[in-house]
């Protein structure tokens, strides 16, 4: 059996953090790992004479296809995401593994990261996740060291965000994890003990989608409804929408769609579900739980 060339041998010892980086640079285990196989074509077409930082040299290549991908995925922001499931190579993407390595990332971090644009997920991932140095971030940017640390710096505040003040907030988002937990599990009669018998759902005509918006009022109906996105609950994180406490649903790296409550004495009185992508792109999404990086 002949050997493999020298580079095709790093970029397989390396493939696992490869496939790391190219996963939270692209939030979607199919686009990882078409990147990888892109990433591995260009590897095997190069000259690796002069590399000296094999590990570093990789990622940099792995990198620099995310950031096409990325930019490409931003001119089409308009297509459905229906379009985007299907990875490039055909491969088939298990789902557990898919949600197993969400989980492991952490599936707000990502749903966040998807609010970036390109230049600011490229800067923040590399550096905070994968501590590149900001002068070679800056050279697959075309960016100085320090327009490229600002970029850093500006994604790591979005990524963090600012709760609006509630004096209740603790509360409310053991609500939220309570609603998520109890959606995930088919926990009917759990869902119901978070809402208030009034409660109003409304969702605009993108969640369905229909020709004008949804909006269903009372417990059980809205309990039901909830009952229906049991095998998305899996692909959704507790957030910031907006400063309020919500949910976000993540599908094939992007964010599909946002839920924003409203509470009165403990109970979901209003939840406003947010699929348009207009809409989506006005709303600030942001993590929980800080510190987001170490």
């Amino acid at each position: 059996m002949p050997e493999l060339p020298l580079a095709t041998e790093w970029f397989e010892v390396q493939r696992p953090r490869l496939r790391a980086v190219a996963h939270r640079m692209l939030g979607s285990l199919g686009e990882a790992d078409d990147a990888l196989q892109e990433a591995w074509l260009r590897v095997d077409r190069a000259d690796t004479a002069d590399v000296e930082n094999p590990a570093a040299w990789l990622t940099t290549v792995v990198a620099r296809v995310c950031l096409n991908m990325l930019r490409s995925r931003e001119n089409r922001r308009e297509e459905p995401l229906e379009a985007a499931r299907a990875p490039v190579t055909g491969a088939v993407v298990d789902p557990e593994e898919e949600a197993l390595l969400a989980d492991s990332v952490g599936l707000a971090l990502l749903v966040v990261l998807d609010r970036l644009t390109p230049d600011e997920r490229l800067a923040f991932v590399l550096h905070d996740m994968f501590t590149m140095p900001f002068d070679e971030i800056g050279t697959m940017l075309e960016k100085s060291p320090a327009a490229t640390r600002q970029l850093a710096s500006r994604a790591r505040r979005r990524v963090r965000g600012t709760p609006a003040p509630e004096a209740d907030l603790p509360r409310q988002r053991r609500v939220v994890d309570a609603y998520l937990a109890a959606t995930r599990g088919g926990d009917f009669d759990g869902l119901l003990a978070l809402l208030h018998p009034d409660v109003v759902l409304r969702a605009d005509r993108s969640v369905v989608p229909t020709p004008e918006p949804v909006r269903i009022a009372g417990a059980h109906p809205v309990a039901k409804g909830a009952m229906a996105s049991m095998g998305r609950a899996r692909f959704t994180a507790a957030v910031l929408v907006d400063g309020r406490l919500g949910l976000a649903m993540l599908e094939a790296g992007r964010v599909r769609l946002v839920l924003s409550f409203t509470f009165a004495d403990g109970l979901i009185t209003e939840i406003d579900v947010i699929a348009d992508r207009e809409r989506l792109r006005e709303t600030e999404v942001a993590v929980l739980d800080e510190p987001v990086v170490s």
